[in-house]
């Protein structure tokens, strides 16, 4: 049975990696159309098209390598557009246990809604979804 709890809500799950919780059934409950994208560029280009309500993106910490410099992770480029075509996009991010005392760093470029770490509860999320 379907909800419309959240009807022409849009949500960008941006896919990196098998850690990526599927989630579909949750946000089509809710009323959420879920737009899966494989990678930050295309959700980049994606978002200047149509900014969605939500982002749901796996955080992946930059020790000093691909995103070494100015960069403290696979998101900040994303977050820096966001700033720019979709301010008020909520961004929840999910985040290795080892890797959570970093992403608070990114409440520097932009608000982030929630942050989830791995395994992500089901009613975690939905509780963010919703709040």
């Amino acid at each position: 049975m379907r909800s419309f709890f959240m009807s022409n809500k849009t949500l960008f799950s941006i896919i990196e990696s098998s850690a990526h919780p599927d989630s579909s059934a949750l946000y089509e409950t809710l009323g959420i159309q879920e737009n899966k994208i494989s990678s930050m560029r295309k959700a980049i280009a994606a978002l200047k098209k149509q900014p969605p309500d939500f982002i749901v993106a796996e955080f992946f910490y930059g020790y000093g390598n691909n995103y070494a410099g100015v960069n403290i992770s696979n998101l900040d480029v994303l977050l820096y557009s966001l700033q720019k075509y979709s301010p008020h996009t909520r961004v929840i991010i999910l985040v290795e246990k080892d890797e959570y005392k970093h992403v608070f760093k990114l409440n520097n470029i932009i608000e982030l809604h929630d942050v989830l770490k791995f395994p992500v509860k089901i009613k975690s999320l939905q509780t963010s979804l919703t709040r």
